[in-house]
């Protein structure tokens, strides 16, 4: 199974001179937790709940003035469409990444999720490897 096949089609996307503020309003706007970050069509990273709690909120930031590309993971994880979608779940877990980029040409064309392989009956086996991959501890930096 490819993951063009499971992937979510329809992605919102920021780029990198977009608020913190706008990125927050993207992401309940379309129910999501990241948002992968683009310079023209190219992914060039990715903006999550989790970095708007910890470099913005927690320090004191104000999300209408800072910048996504202040706060962004640089240089994610991109995939091919073409790529197996067993493999795509082998990388989540590898590298602990619940979701990935996926771009063809360099240009963005879907997202898949850790919920995408979950929903999939074929691929059950490698949700639950993906899973115990993306959640085991780390260690906390101080």
């Amino acid at each position: 199974m490819k993951v063009s096949e499971i992937m979510t089609k329809s992605v919102a996307s920021l780029n990198t001179d977009d608020t913190v503020e706008r990125a927050a309003q993207v992401m309940v706007e379309h129910n999501v937790g990241s948002v992968p970050v683009c310079s023209g069509e190219n992914v060039v990273g990715i903006i999550t709940d989790r970095d708007i709690t910890l470099r913005t909120v927690a320090k004191g930031e104000n999300p209408r003035t800072q910048i996504v590309r202040e706060i962004m993971s640089s240089n994610p994880v991109v995939i091919d469409p073409e790529m197996d979608a067993h493999d795509a779940a082998r990388i989540m877990g590898e590298r602990q990444i619940r979701r990935l980029p996926v771009a063809q040409n360099e240009k963005l064309v879907g997202f898949v999720s850790l919920g995408d392989i979950a929903t999939d009956p074929k691929l059950k086996d490698d949700a639950e490897g993906t899973l115990s991959g993306v959640s085991e501890p780390c260690t906390p930096v101080i």
